[in-house]
């Protein structure tokens, strides 16, 4: 079971912050999710990953930072934006990254991945087929991939029942980078049509939240468009609960609609940035987590809250090698002395600069999660 990081307090002298309040297991009536955007593979990732003297690889480092965050949640997912297809491993622009890394997500308390973007079909149909088994073999469940049309039956949506609590998640890319997908394998295409077919398939199951995960939009734009706030409306009409959006690189927005008299809570992440990666230009060296607990009322759950950590990749060098740390940004703001260089703290300074600054200016309801030195406060 994973322990809880957060301290539940009561703050009378700090406005518009509130303590995270722990998530009771096996109630059945509240349940938190982590949802995480882009784990990458650059050429650079593999080779700092790699043990030179056994020609083996270790990415347990990458997440130590970051991993008592990803572990307090119920349910953690990522967007595995990668093919595990064996070597020899490459970066862009077609991934195949060694396993470990998966083996390390799920080490760091990733529950669940989405393997359906624009890299999933890179090593073709067997790098789809390996990546499917490898997964399989480390005990990650995963959606969005499949090796043919009896597993996308059976697997599709992913059900999870996490403190008997039923979730519904489905995982869908906008395309492949023009690579063929050969049957019988598939990769879950973005359709507006197949997509509501599915959500109604997913209601046969009866769940209790119904997330849809899309890799969308335009990379390294900062603003969605209209098709996508268009089809996310649609998809929210069709019974989606939360739609969580990854691809862009960058962050964008994040609204949460909250419920009235006509309509339930919606929760709409466009964007999560980059996790991991070597991209380093400015907004595309970091990205954001996003926490949302949802409690049962009247008979049915709704958004209790939701918050959002930013995050940073600290690519400092060690005995010659660089090297790929994930921050959470809040814990290492103010501690320029963790930095080797000025200039690294600098550049994680400007991140949390123009990447908050944007999420401050066009979030709604979803506010940033702060680091008081001891627990995790949400800044309303």
């Amino acid at each position: 079971m994973k322990y809880r990081l957060f301290n539940t307090i009561i703050l009378l002298f700090v406005p518009g912050l509130s303590a995270l309040a722990q998530t009771p297991s096996g109630q059945g009536t509240r349940i938190s999710f982590l949802f995480i955007g882009d784990i990458m593979g650059h050429d650079e990732q593999i080779w700092s990953a790699e043990e030179r003297e056994t020609r083996t690889y270790n990415y347990h480092e990458v997440f130590k930072y970051i991993k008592p965050e990803i572990s307090e949640a119920d349910i953690a997912v990522a967007n595995l934006e990668v093919t595990l297809a064996g070597p020899p491993y490459k970066g862009y622009p077609t991934f195949s990254s060694p396993a470990s890394l998966a083996v390390a997500c799920r080490d760091a308390g990733i529950d669940y991945l989405v393997t359906a973007n624009n890299h999933s079909a890179d090593k073709g149909k067997n790098g789809i087929i390996n990546t499917i088994f490898r997964l399989d073999s480390i005990g990650i469940p995963h959606t969005g991939t499949f090796t043919d049309q009896a597993q996308k039956d059976t697997l599709n949506p992913l059900i999870i029942i996490k403190n008997g609590i039923k979730i519904a998640l489905l995982n869908y890319t906008y395309g492949t980078n023009g690579i063929k997908v050969p049957p019988p394998v598939i990769v879950n295409l973005l359709d507006k049509e197949v997509i509501a077919s599915d959500i109604e398939i997913a209601k046969q199951h009866n769940p209790d939240i119904v997330i849809l995960f899309l890799h969308w939009g335009t990379e390294y734009e900062t603003e969605p468009s209209e098709d996508q706030t268009e089809m996310a409306d649609y998809f929210f009409s069709r019974g989606a609960d939360l739609i969580i959006g990854s691809h862009p690189h960058v962050l964008q927005k994040m609204i949460w609609e909250k419920a009235d008299s006509s309509s339930k809570d919606k929760l709409l992440i466009y964007s999560l940035g980059n996790f991991v990666s070597n991209q380093r230009k400015p907004k595309t060296d970091g990205g954001a987590m996003v926490r949302v607990v949802m409690e049962k009322q009247s008979g049915r759950f709704k958004i209790a809250d939701a918050g959002y950590y930013l995050t940073w990749v600290y690519t400092p060098i060690e005995n010659y090698r660089k090297r790929f740390f994930i921050l959470p940004c809040s814990k290492y703001e103010n501690n320029p002395g963790f930095f080797t260089k000025p200039e690294d703290y600098d550049q994680m300074k400007s991140f949390i600069l123009d990447s908050g600054g944007l999420l401050k200016k066009q979030n709604k309801n979803i506010g940033e999660n702060i680091f008081t030195g001891n627990s995790w406060l949400l800044n309303n």
